[in-house]
């Protein structure tokens, strides 16, 4: 195993430290974020529409809140 003499960057200064994405790769980079949080946002809700009593008791929600959450579009937060 080789080791580096000189203490290794940390990950945030590493970032810092590198140019800015074009703009055409931070237009990728944003919609891939939106489309991830559409999905987590449809995928949580299909869940919540199955919980039963007990679990919406666990995470602090009634049935009628549970409702309202699962029938909002995935775009709307």
């Amino acid at each position: 195993m080789i080791h580096n003499a000189h203490m290794p960057q940390s990950n945030m200064s590493f970032l810092v430290s590198r140019p800015a994405l074009p703009v055409v790769a931070q237009w990728a980079v944003a919609f891939a974020v939106l489309i991830t949080k559409w999905t987590l946002r449809r995928r949580t809700r299909k869940h919540l529409r199955h919980m039963s009593q007990q679990q919406l008791d666990d995470i602090g929600r009634n049935r009628a809140e549970a409702h309202h959450q699962a029938t909002l579009p995935f775009w709307r937060p």
